[in-house]
């Protein structure tokens, strides 16, 4: 058993974003099927609304509201903001775009957190990481096929969403070396909620929405109530976010951000299969080539990591 003792953080950690992906899918689908209904933000104050409540009770099991307390406030905002400006983009992109093709694009994510590891954290990237990163990225360009229609403005929007995610993830790290998870997720609703009601003061009476296109009626839809149904659904993304951003923080909290990063690939084959269910989005071959290579990415992390693990083992045998 000793030679696991080394993966045990990132074991752990792997599996705390396993189980984040699940729930943040759901909750990025409830979003999409209310898009054409509902402002951006309106949606997004709602969700970390009820999510909060899951948080309270998160927080309660974490040791209580003192686990709350922190030295470093302007960086949990800081990185509160990164977020939002990571879901503004990925949602917009979201509103006019079939899921599994955001998700994708969204997983460039991982090579920006993986080139950000060596500056920011001083993490060693090794190879088998980057070549993890690099069969990951060829499956999301199997299944994008650039053809030059695939790259249109939109397209950028879910690039510019991971370029932040991986900013914030770093912030994470850095944080979740002190604070709990409990409190990286409290304070995330918290900058959720704050630009929310901000925006809804600004443009919820929808005087700016003066234009023809999905996205940006998105974000500049007039605010109305929703009926019984949708408010049920806007209830269940809250309380699936709540876990999901919750083992999220967990895992870039207690483990190497570039160990973590290559297993956001396995999330695609999710999104594909949900995109099939919801809105019949029909799979084609570069769609399961593509896959196939994401979740072959997260494999060779795995193998690389136990081959090291048992390298080291013995090493610490022999000493």
């Amino acid at each position: 058993m000793h030679r696991f003792d080394h993966l045990s953080q990132n074991s752990k950690g792997i599996l705390c974003l396993m189980g984040a992906l699940v729930f943040l899918t759901f909750s990025d689908s409830i979003i999409k099927w209310l898009s054409p209904r509902y402002a951006l933000h309106q949606i997004t104050l709602y969700r970390a609304g009820f999510a909060m409540l899951v948080v309270f009770f998160i927080v309660q099991l974490e040791g209580g509201l003192q686990t709350l307390k922190t030295r470093r406030p302007l960086l949990h905002l800081f990185r509160g903001l990164l977020l939002v400006l990571a879901n503004m983009f990925f949602f917009l992109g979201l509103s006019v775009m079939p899921l599994a093709e955001v998700v994708a694009l969204f997983f460039t994510a991982p090579l920006f957190i993986c080139l950000l590891a060596r500056p920011v954290l001083g993490e060693r990237v090794g190879i088998g990481r980057w070549i993890a990163i690099v069969v990951g990225l060829i499956g999301v360009i199997v299944m994008l096929r650039p053809d030059g229609e695939s790259f249109s403005w939109f397209s950028i929007l879910p690039v510019l969403a991971a370029l932040t995610y991986a900013a914030m993830q770093m912030v994470t790290r850095k944080l979740g070396m002190r604070d709990s998870a409990g409190a990286l997720t409290f304070y995330i609703q918290i900058a959720f909620i704050l630009v929310s009601v901000l925006s809804g003061l600004i443009m919820g009476d929808g005087r700016f929405n003066t234009f023809n296109q999905p996205a940006l009626e998105f974000l500049f839809r007039a605010w109305h109530w929703p009926d019984i149904n949708d408010l049920g659904l806007l209830i269940m993304c809250g309380v699936i976010v709540a876990f999901g951003s919750y083992l999220m923080s967990q895992s870039y909290r207690i483990a190497q951000a570039s160990v973590v990063a290559p297993f956001e690939y396995t999330s695609l084959p999710f999104a594909l299969l949900v995109g099939f269910v919801v809105w019949g989005d029909l799979p084609g071959a570069n769609d399961i080539a593509g896959s196939i290579l994401i979740v072959g990415s997260g494999l060779l992390v795995v193998w690389f990591e136990l081959h090291n693990g048992r390298k080291k083992s013995l090493q610490r045998g022999r000493a």
